[in-house]
Parts: C-alpha cells; sequence; structure tokens
C-alpha cells in the first residue's frame, strides 16, 4: 500500500499553554513556553504499524525527522521550508495525492481542512490527532488507534465531516464552527464522530449539586464548555466558557489558564471537574490540554468529577481519552461516575 505521510510541526503547540490553538500564534505559543507535540504523535502513530507500507513523505520536521528516528523508509517528495505554513500542507498533499491510495495528517482541524482542500479526489484521507480541538471525523481517536486503521485497512471508506473552527474566536470564548465539506475516510470503529453540541436540559441541576458538595480549601480546575459554563455561572465567578478556571473557596483564582499556571496553584487538594465532547465523549486530549498528563497523575483519578447531561450520555457508549502519555491513558481506564442531575448519577466506562 502506497501512504503519503504529512506531519504540520506546529500543530497542538497552543494547547498546553492556553492558546485554544495555534493558527496565526506560533510566536505566542512558543513565548508561553510551548513545546512541539505534532512529532511525538507521528512516532507513536509508526511505531505503532504492523502492515509493510511505502510511504511518501516531507523533507525536515513535517515527516522525514520522524521516519528517521523511528527508522522507516520513506521517499521524499516535497522539500519543506525551514518555517512552515498552510501553504506547505497543501503543496504536499498536490504532490503526493496521485501517486498514493491513502493520505495521512499529523495535526489538527485546520491541517485537516489544509488536506481536503489540496486532495480534491477520490483518495481517502486519515487524521493522527495533534492539534487542540478535533471536531472533524476524520481523526482516529489516538496516535495507535490510526497505525490500527491502517493495519487493517482495506480499501472500504466512507464520507465524513471535514469541520473548522474560527481559532479567534474561539480565544475570546465564542464558539463558532463550520462545515467544510465530506471527506473519504477509512471505515473503522477507532475513528471519532464529529462534535456534536446539546440543549441546556440538566445542566442547572448538575451545576446546582456540583457547587454543593465542593469542599473548602480543595483547588478546582474547571475545564470549559457548556455544562461547566452552568457551574462557573453558579459560583458567581467571570470564568472563561471554553478555557480552564481555577476556583478555590468559592472564588476565582486564574482564569483560562495553561499548564503552567495550573501548576502554580496545584499544591494541597485538588479537584478537575472535566463534562464530555459531545459524540466523541474525550473527557481529556480534545480542547483541555493544558490540564496535562502530569497535573492528572497528581491530582489522581479519584479526584477526577465527570459531569454530562442524559442527553449526551445517550449518545455515547463510552467516555475517550487521549492525554499525549500511555502510562496515565491506561491509569484512567475503567469506570467512573459521571454526574448528569441533581445526586444522580451514571456509570460510565473510559475506554
Amino acid at each position: 500500500m502506497k501512504v503519503g505521510f504529512i506531519i504540520n510541526p506546529i500543530a497542538g503547540m497552543g494547547g498546553r499553554v492556553g492558546l485554544k490553538g495555534t493558527d496565526g500564534v506560533v510566536d505566542e505559543a512558543i513565548k508561553r513556553g510551548a513545546k512541539p507535540v505534532a512529532e511525538k504523535r507521528a512516532i507513536e502513530f509508526l511505531e505503532a504499524l504492523n502492515r509493510k507500507v511505502k510511504f511518501y513523505t516531507c523533507s525536515s520536521k513535517m515527516g522525514e525527522n520522524s521516519f528517521k528516528k523511528v527508522g522507516i523508509e520513506a521517499e521524499i517528495v516535497y522539500k519543506a521550508k525551514e518555517k512552515t505554513t498552510a501553504e506547505d500542507t497543501k503543496k504536499a498533499v498536490k504532490k503526493m495525492k496521485d501517486i498514493v491510495d491513502l493520505l495521512i495528517f499529523v495535526g489538527g482541524d485546520g491541517t485537516a481542512c489544509d488536506v481536503y482542500e489540496a486532495l480534491k479526489t477520490d483518495k481517502p484521507m486519515l487524521g493522527v490527532p495533534a492539534g487542540v480541538k478535533m471536531y472533524s471525523a476524520v481523526f482516529a481517536l489516538t496516535p495507535r488507534d490510526a497505525a490500527e486503521v491502517v493495519n487493517s485497512f482495506d480499501g472500504k471508506v466512507e464520507e465524513r465531516e471535514v469541520m473548522d473552527i474560527d481559532e479567534e474566536a474561539f480565544r475570546k470564548g465564542e464558539f463558532k464552527i463550520k462545515l467544510r465539506g465530506y471527506a473519504l475516510v477509512p471505515i473503522h470503529e477507532k475513528i471519532q464522530a464529529g462534535k456534536e453540541v446539546y440543549g441546556e436540559d440538566g445542566k442547572e441541576e448538575i451545576a446546582e449539586y456540583i457547587v454543593e458538595m465542593m469542599d473548602n480549601d480543595t483547588l478546582y480546575i474547571i475545564g470549559g464548555g457548556s455544562t461547566t459554563w452552568e457551574i462557573k455561572k453558579k459560583l458567581g465567578i467571570n470564568g472563561s466558557f471554553l478555557g480552564i478556571d481555577l476556583v478555590k473557596n468559592g472564588k476565582l483564582l486564574c482564569k483560562d489558564v495553561g499548564e503552567n499556571e495550573i501548576k502554580k496553584f496545584l499544591e494541597g487538594k485538588a479537584k478537575i471537574i472535566v463534562s464530555p465532547l459531545g459524540r466523541q465523549g474525550f473527557i481529556f486530549g480534545r480542547g483541555n490540554q493544558p490540564i496535562s498528563p502530569e497535573i492528572i497523575e497528581k491530582v489522581g483519578k479519584e479526584n477526577i468529577i465527570v459531569v454530562a447531561t442524559k442527553e449526551k450520555l445517550k449518545k455515547l457508549d463510552s467516555l475517550k481519552v487521549d492525554t499525549g502519555k500511555k502510562e496515565i491513558d491506561e491509569m484512567l481506564k475503567g469506570h467512573i461516575k459521571v454526574i448528569t442531575g441533581y445526586k444522580e448519577m451514571k456509570l460510565m466506562r473510559i475506554s
């Protein structure tokens, strides 16, 4: 099988530092201490492959470096610039699309849109998740799952949504998502669904119960989203709708934080409050990267509070995690209670 492989080197860099994306803010992300994550995700994918594949890739950070590190041969068909842009991704796709059976990219929704725009053929594409949001239905659940998709790919494909979000609006707390089109994607259970937005039913009851059960002198790391937003409103704090806020003794300590800010306050008792992404079920690894594997490990699974409406859970067979660290993903697997209303809970499996 012939496979094109493209890495967006800057994908996901804005995640842990609280920028909710990297589009147009790479320099700011670096200033905040962001480190590249895409190559690590690419290597994780390549190391999990057990199928013989003929790879076509780009030079340097857009592919070549990763292949060298895992000892896999790949033909370089596009020479990337030192500082890459979306145009490099598009040009690389155009170089590969007529010679490959499958186009694989490492990145987020922005990269997915660039690949889709340049592909425009009957060739399928597959995303190795390395971005911050990843609402498109073209991504495998994890890099290892992407390898599983390739290992078993038999040529069968289906149309799936390519979504994009306005990152500038997202950083301001506005959720503006747009359907860019439908791409052909391998048929496999390990490919995520598209993002779905749910109504308000049950969120106020969840918020009321959470606020009642909050302990004094405990740091609460509260993730973004509409359900956790109800909790923030019930507390009466000026929190962020889509960002992560730190609360203690009913007061806002820090708003819209990155990983480093969380670590500064992470002394003594702490709990994490998150809500799964609609249709996908991710509680970690999609949009809340400042809650890093190191933070999750320190807080402990027993101090993670998951909240979700009954309507949302009806469409989820399990919850999912993709923290970027295999050991933490394994630690989180099993079952966890999800608060679905006032003193109402449902036991859900984390797969």
